[in-house]
């Protein structure tokens, strides 16, 4: 993925670390598996279908940045793409 990503020009961050707060107070990091351009958040998988606990994994790394757009991707035996779009309104 990462070399299609260069190839296409884009910019792009692999394993970037999203903190998380609680009250103010960090306690710990998320992994986003790719931040392109800093606009949108890929999470990568290979498994045999995506389920609710992938999607939510998704939300938090949104909810905890100030990106709006993520794209979850899945490798498995039949290839899957989930779009999320999470307004920073609601954050």
């Amino acid at each position: 993925m990462s070399i299609e990503l260069r190839k296409a020009g884009l910019q792009h961050i692999k394993q970037s670390p999203i903190k998380v707060y609680y009250d103010e107070e960090n306690v710990g990091n998320y992994y986003a598996d790719i931040i392109v351009e800093d606009k949108v958040i890929v999470e990568l998988k290979a498994v045999k279908g995506l389920c609710e606990e992938h999607e939510a994994q998704l939300t938090n790394y949104l909810r905890a940045t100030e990106i709006e757009v993520g794209l979850l991707l899945n490798f498995g035996k039949e290839p899957q793409l989930k779009r999320k779009v999470f307004s920073n309104e609601y954050k």
